[in-house]
């Protein structure tokens, strides 16, 4: 099925903003035709990743809003959230932002999808739901995982992220440009699913909105967060209190094939929609097969409560 870009200007214009800690949070929030404000319908939240924004799902958005509320907001730093340039970009941080926010929307329990970047989020979530409970501000009743990743020793980080994760990362941050963006961005697709010239000037135009790219030396940190957490990481999908799904794009060059394996391999027999042919950005590439893999398994596999 084609899909129609939704410009960023448009994607901003159907958002809003809140107030977290002082900073401008952009947020999205929809709901089926038909369904008042408030009506009570499953909700899914969509969790994106580095070094992008909410506009990575816009074309697995309108399927996936056809039954379901579907929340997502642009982390700090990201798309068209603030990025101070002061902030301790944590995992930790970040997961808070979810959970003040997610609160604030009325969500009490969700789906949650998360990507790259995301999933570390997601297994903070996972981990803080094991220790802490009904007392989280929400709740997720599954966790989703496209290509990231879940355990340090996989994640093969491209040459740009080592140098914005070394001592010059600041350098290389405040060098860069369009055309290497668009460069080292696009190596991460499979060689079949190239985005278009108008998706990397879209793309570029999220990283860049607020001069964000120079702050993506800041953002990295992951990378050092994930190994920090690993075995809480590794501890939260071993004993996780909700289902888990992975889809993952075959041909992604940092978390592919590769990171499934080590999936497999740690935790055994797994719920993982394979997509060969497919690279990093699974929603981007394979739109169709990611949205079938998210509501089949929402509606098949997830005892899925909305009530309280």
């Amino acid at each position: 099925m084609a899909h129609v870009l939704m410009r960023p200007a448009d994607w901003k214009l159907s958002g809003f903003y809140m107030d977290w800690r002082g900073f401008q949070v952009f947020c999205r929030d929809t709901l089926p035709a038909g369904v008042p404000p408030g009506g009570d319908v499953p909700t899914i939240v969509l969790i994106h990743g580095f070094p992008t924004s909410t506009w990575d799902f816009q074309a697995i958005w309108p399927a996936l809003g056809e039954r379901h509320r579907v929340v997502a907001m642009d982390l700090l730093g990201f798309g068209f959230s603030d990025k101070p340039a002061d902030f301790d970009y944590s995992i930790e941080q970040q997961t808070d932002l979810v959970d003040a926010v997610l609160s604030r929307m009325g969500v009490k329990r969700a789906i949650t999808v998360v990507h790259d970047y995301g999933v570390s989020i997601g297994q903070e979530i996972l981990h803080r739901q094991r220790t802490d409970g009904p007392a989280r501000p929400w709740l997720s009743q599954g966790m989703l995982f496209l290509n990231g990743g879940l355990f340090p020793e996989t994640h093969r980080a491209r040459f740009i992220q080592k140098l914005l994760h070394s001592p010059m990362g600041w350098l290389i941050a405040r060098l860069g440009n369009e055309t290497a963006f668009y460069r080292s961005f696009a190596a991460v697709f499979a060689a079949n699913t190239q985005p278009s010239a108008e998706e990397l000037a879209y793309f570029w135009q999220l990283v860049s909105h607020k001069n964000g790219h120079r702050n993506f030396h800041r953002l990295i940190r992951y990378i050092a967060d994930r190994r920090r957490r690993r075995e809480d990481w590794l501890g939260a999908l071993r004993d996780s209190p909700v289902p888990i799904r992975l889809i993952n794009g075959l041909d992604d060059p940092v978390s592919g094939a590769h990171m499934v394996a080590r999936y497999r391999e740690l935790l055994g027999p797994v719920d993982c929609v394979e997509l060969p042919g497919i690279g990093h950005y699974p929603q981007c590439e394979a739109p169709d097969a990611v949205t079938k893999g998210i509501l089949e398994w929402v509606h098949t596999s997830v005892a899925y409560s909305h009530k309280g």
